[in-house]
């Protein structure tokens, strides 16, 4: 391989990683376009989810755009239409956390905020009281809020967590993949949690 065909490479990992690395809005000076899509992917087509995202025959009656959270699959359904739908691996909730039934998706943010519950923070001491947005935050670089609950849809920086029941509630897919159902659904959306 040539030099100048390595140093391209390197520009180009370089650029993927400081487009992942800080929140949008506050330290890039990206457009909007690049913000809000997966550079990884973009570069390398790859996922780090250790359940590929992929187009699957999903038949029902539900809307496209609606959301289908398998718990007891540990998987997210987005339906197309047609007969198909996107399934994403996701993590759920531990033991006695699991919770089901239909909301809507009422606000979404980019490198969200996060202040864990006072119940969360009795069972965990040591939680901050509030982390702000960002690379190391539990709720990784997109979050999707269900309803007036404390639940979201969110990415996560622990790819091997997905496929899990580890948190508290919450829907957690790997940063990629939010991303992808992020720019795909809009505020209002229908989600459907069964167990």
């Amino acid at each position: 391989m040539s030099v100048r065909f390595l140093a391209c490479l390197a520009a180009g990992v370089m650029i993927a990683s400081a487009a992942l690395a800080a929140p949008a809005g506050k330290s890039r000076n990206f457009d909007h376009t690049v913000q809000t899509t997966d550079p990884l992917g973009r570069f390398f087509g790859a996922s780090s989810s250790p359940v590929a995202r992929s187009t699957v025959s999903y038949p029902g009656n539900h809307r496209p755009g609606t959301i289908i959270i398998n718990t007891r699959e540990r998987r997210l359904y987005l339906v197309l239409g047609n007969g198909t739908a996107l399934r994403y691996g996701i993590g759920v909730g531990r033991d006695g956390m699991t919770w089901s039934g239909t909301t809507r998706v009422s606000a979404k943010r980019e490198w969200p905020d996060w202040t864990p519950p006072e119940q969360m923070r009795r069972r965990q001491p040591g939680l901050p009281r509030h982390m702000p947005g960002g690379p190391d935050n539990p709720l990784g670089a997109r979050a999707l809020y269900l309803g007036s609950s404390l639940y979201r849809i969110h990415g996560s920086n622990e790819p091997e967590t997905i496929g899990q029941a580890v948190s508290s509630g919450c829907f957690r897919l790997t940063n990629e993949d939010v991303i992808d159902l992020y720019n795909r659904v809009p505020v209002g959306a229908t989600v459907i949690v069964t167990r």
